[in-house]
């Protein structure tokens, strides 16, 4: 038993180094909020990112679009005949499905 507390060098039989190492041990991973919750909140963060990105530019295409669309009647009616399958009182409509 000495002979292996020898070999043990003496930076490491200090209190101050062995509270360190337990401090940091238990913080990475018996904490409540160890390395891996951390991770996996980073990673959920970059998706929230990523959808927000999204979002924000298909907010801009749909303001872009109307505004296209208050400014130009005629893209308005073409748009109402090809989405929303709107027509004239005196038209007919057909419907060619592929």
């Amino acid at each position: 038993m000495k002979n292996l507390l020898d070999r043990i060098p003496s930076f490491f039989k200090n209190f101050y180094v062995l509270a360190s190492l337990f401090f940091m041990v238990w913080l990475a991973f018996v904490d409540s909020n160890d390395l891996f919750l951390q991770t996996e909140l980073s990673n959920k963060k970059a998706e929230l990112e990523d959808a927000r990105r999204f979002y924000q530019d298909k907010i801009l295409e749909v303001k872009n679009d109307q505004a296209a669309l208050n400014s130009n009647p005629d893209l308005l009616e073409k748009m109402a005949r090809e989405k929303y399958l709107m027509k004239k009182p005196n038209e007919d409509l057909y419907i060619v499905v592929n």
